[in-house]
């Protein structure tokens, strides 16, 4: 179909895990720009899961806003079923929800955050692609995006529990790719580097001593001037589900400027 400018929209229903703050935001309004029908998922900030749904329904797209975490199978289950009944079938899953581990090493990292940390990013990758992708097998065409960081490339220290979370969901989708491509179906990753969301600040605040109190403060040291922003991130997952890369799969694109933004 077209919009009001002639220009071709997607008309699909996608479904973005952590998609009511930061990238997950940007990603869900990036999509509703494309023509896509959103389930936005949250965990625990159902204000700003609704202010997204709100701005969605302002581009002229449906919307909801799902409560699940991603960890919890039977609550995956529920959402699922519930975008299913009041959106349709999801041709579109970008899995973006995460959290980031302390900042401890392997020695003092307690057992229930590797445990968390790794549910959250790596099961929860695996239980919304295998309750999707039965929907999307039957359609013209599917898409699964893992949103994964550029700390798989250094696995820094201080920080096992989300280098091994990322690494298994990239793990998950590059073996997820092989299985699918059969049925019509892309799956790609995309890894930002530092971005400029709540968790960034935090992450910056807390690697450069309270030196940069948000993540942008570092923007004079970054690439181009500046760190990552999330629509930057958004504008990736976009192409990724686009007619522009229909011969597109199994690939894993950076985007930290090419320079790695934090790491300088």
């Amino acid at each position: 179909m077209t919009d009001t400018t002639g220009e071709m929209t997607m008309d699909r229903v996608a479904l973005v895990s952590g998609g009511g703050r930061g990238i997950g935001r940007a990603i869900s309004l990036e999509l509703a720009r494309l023509g896509c029908d959103v389930a936005v998922n949250y965990r625990r900030d159902v204000d700003a899961a609704e202010e997204t749904v709100a701005q969605i329904e302002a581009l002229g797209r449906r919307a909801i806003a799902v409560a699940a975490s991603v960890d919890d199978w039977d609550a995956c289950v529920s959402m699922v079923d519930r975008v299913v009944d009041e959106l349709g079938p999801p041709s579109i899953l970008v899995h973006n929800g995460g959290i980031a581990s302390r900042g401890n090493s392997v020695v003092d990292t307690d057992l229930a955050e590797l445990d968390r940390v790794i549910r959250t990013h790596a099961y929860g990758g695996f239980h919304l692609a295998k309750l999707c992708i039965p929907h999307m097998a039957g359609q013209a065409r599917g898409d699964v995006v893992m949103i994964s960081s550029v700390a798989t490339d250094s696995n820094g220290p201080n920080g096992s529990p989300y280098n091994m979370g990322k690494a298994a969901l990239e793990a998950l989708a590059f073996t997820l790719a092989k299985e699918v491509v059969g049925q019509g179906i892309h799956v790609n990753v995309v890894a930002p580097g530092l971005v400029s969301t709540d968790m960034g600040d935090r992450l910056a605040k807390a690697t450069t001593g309270g030196r940069a109190q948000v993540a942008a403060d570092l923007d004079a040291g970054a690439p181009y001037g500046r760190v990552c922003r999330p629509e930057d991130v958004a504008k990736v997952v976009g192409f990724y589900v686009s007619d522009a890369a229909g011969y597109v799969n199994g690939t894993r694109v950076r985007v930290d400027g090419g320079g790695g933004a934090f790491r300088s």
